[in-house]
């Protein structure tokens, strides 16, 4: 029997005619892997599900797909696991001074501890709370605490608060004391964020210093006014000579 789809002057007549079907195009081999893979992920749509709706599909696929799917579901359970590892913090949370061992030095192993010492009277310690709070959410990976001062430590200066440390492993990875280290009392939440990252207490997005602006200001402000004096001075020296 003659192929229809042979490419013969007959074949074309009768094409003319309609009485052969158009000649079939041959299908790009890229095309056909793509359907055939769209194809395969309509039957077998692994990705697309929970592990509650895998478990729930089981008596839906033979012992082929049910390897497969165990594979997948393994791989979905490690990748859920070190999820919830890494956001098991979340909120700043209060502890008191017989908590501080546990919580902050024998924290669990590689995970930064940053601890706030403060009292609620002082507005300063207040602010740090709230930039501290947003922070916790921030970076869940993050351990963040904190405590009345005179629970923890007796008879602390109120000029060293706020009191800022940040332990990992048992060891004081960085700290701030006082309301100047701290940031200073008009202290923005990415400043706080910018200083906890630079002591590795988290991983911030933040491309570069927010208060370097302001710093470069006031160098530059130091800077003018040191040439005016220079020169005002110059100038004295010549009118008295």
């Amino acid at each position: 029997m003659q192929d229809p789809n042979e490419d013969t002057e007959w074949n074309e007549i009768l094409r003319d005619f309609g009485i052969l079907p158009p000649k079939e195009e041959p299908k790009d081999e890229i095309e056909e892997m793509v359907l055939r893979l769209q194809e395969e992920a309509m039957v077998k749509p692994y990705e697309k599900m929970t592990l509650a709706q895998l478990k729930e599909a089981e008596d839906e696929f033979d012992e082929e797909d049910m390897r497969a799917i165990e594979v997948y579901r393994e791989k979905r359970l490690q990748e859920w696991k070190a999820l919830q590892k890494k956001q098991k913090f979340g909120e700043l949370r209060e502890i008191s001074g017989n908590q501080y061992v546990n919580e902050v030095t024998n924290a669990e192993k590689d995970v930064s501890v940053i601890i706030h010492l403060y009292r609620s009277c002082i507005p300063m310690c207040l602010l740090v709370n709230q930039h501290l709070s947003l922070l916790a959410r921030k970076f869940p990976e993050t351990k963040f605490v904190k405590a009345i001062v005179n629970s923890c430590i007796q008879h602390y200066h109120d000029n060293c608060l706020p009191t800022i440390f940040v332990y990992k492993n048992g060891q004081i990875e960085g700290k701030f004391i006082g309301i100047i280290e701290c940031g200073g009392i008009n202290l923005k939440l990415e400043e706080l964020e910018w200083k906890l990252a630079e002591v590795g207490a988290i991983q911030t997005d933040l491309e570069e210093n927010p208060k370097k602006g302001i710093v470069d200001v006031m160098v530059s402000s130091i800077r003018n006014t040191s040439l005016y004096d220079d020169t005002n001075s110059s100038s004295s020296d010549d009118d008295t000579k």
